[in-house]
């Protein structure tokens, strides 16, 4: 199972800090090679990632804003690998957002980030999600004290951001690694032999050294992915995807003061100023609804038209 697992994580396209990605391999190595994990091992992993976010707050509501943590590595499903990482599933906090943007007791959402990023499956849905929320009703995303990669794609898409003052920013790019096993596989004298249908099915198998039509391949889907989250920051942040490309750190994670500097951030805050602002917000939208209910119709439209403008803008 583990040797699977190392393999998904080596030939996936990620939006992940290096660090985090290099960690998740070096724990996945031992188990490939038979190392296992105790009982008592795992459920220390399993519940860690639990506790973090208890700790913060899981579901907490502090007057009608709703403070949703996202900790830790981000996974499409995190499954087998949240027993050796602590990973989130995005699809869970995807459901876990739809329900607080549904509630009508929830006025606000503070999204609570401490993320290195992650695999870049699921992270577009979800930001479009959040994105489509905004309409609905604020959203503030607050770097608390990470937020890197797939977890700032997910984080410019709120209404606002705020980064805690030793906060990391950024880190937008996608990357993804090639495994050679040739040489390993000749000293213990295995031959390896592909037979397959389709002109480019094995481009990049790990059996051989990686071929420069097998480097176009995966360079692409970077690349594509890559485009994606450009493109979401720019929608979310209103600016150009020329300004994210050139001027948003280029794949460098960037401190709290320098990512207000740079547009990344709105303002420096804390997680409690996080929940203030979007408590004000909240009381806002409460008061427009109260004394002009068509106001609040003509001022979904209005998000809706900022909406267009920005992706209009976000294509330049």
């Amino acid at each position: 199972m583990y040797k699977r697992i190392l393999s998904y994580v080596l030939r996936t396209p990620w939006a992940v800090e290096p660090e985090m990605l290099a960690e998740l391999a070096a724990i996945l190595a031992p188990r490939v090679a038979g190392v296992r994990l105790s009982d008592e091992e795992i459920a220390q992993r399993v519940h860690a990632a639990q506790a973090r976010a208890a700790a913060r707050g899981a579901g907490a509501r502090v007057g009608v804003v709703a403070v949703m943590p996202i900790i830790g590595l981000l996974l499409s499903r995190a499954g087998a690998l949240e027993q050796v990482s602590g990973a989130m599933s995005v699809q869970d906090l995807a459901l876990r957002f739809k329900a607080l943007v549904a509630d009508d007791a929830v006025g606000a959402i503070v999204l609570d980030i401490d993320s290195p990023g992650g695999e870049v499956g699921g992270i577009a849905e979800f930001a479009d999600q959040i994105f489509e929320g905004r309409a609905r009703k604020p959203i503030v995303a607050v770097a608390n004290p990470l937020m890197a990669s797939a977890a700032y794609w997910i984080g410019a898409s709120a209404s606002a951001l705020l980064a805690s003052p030793s906060a990391l920013v950024g880190s937008i790019g996608v990357y993804a690694a090639h495994e050679d096993v040739s040489k390993a596989l000749e000293a213990a004298g295995i031959a390896v032999t592909l037979v397959a249908a389709g002109k480019d099915k094995t481009l990049g198998n790990p059996f051989e050294p990686l071929s420069p039509d097998g480097r176009a391949y995966i360079q692409d889907r970077v690349n594509e992915f890559y485009d994606l989250f450009v493109r979401a920051v720019a929608r979310g942040r209103g600016t150009s995807q020329k300004t994210v490309r050139e001027g948003m750190g280029q794949g460098r994670v960037v401190t709290a003061a320098e990512a207000v500097t740079l547009g990344m951030a709105d303002s420096v805050g804390t997680l409690d100023d996080a929940i203030a602002l979007a408590g004000r917000r909240a009381q806002r939208s409460a008061e427009r609804a109260e004394t002009d209910p068509v106001g609040v119709q003509t001022s979904v439209a209005g998000e809706l038209d900022r909406r267009r403008r920005r992706l209009r803008l976000a294509g330049a």
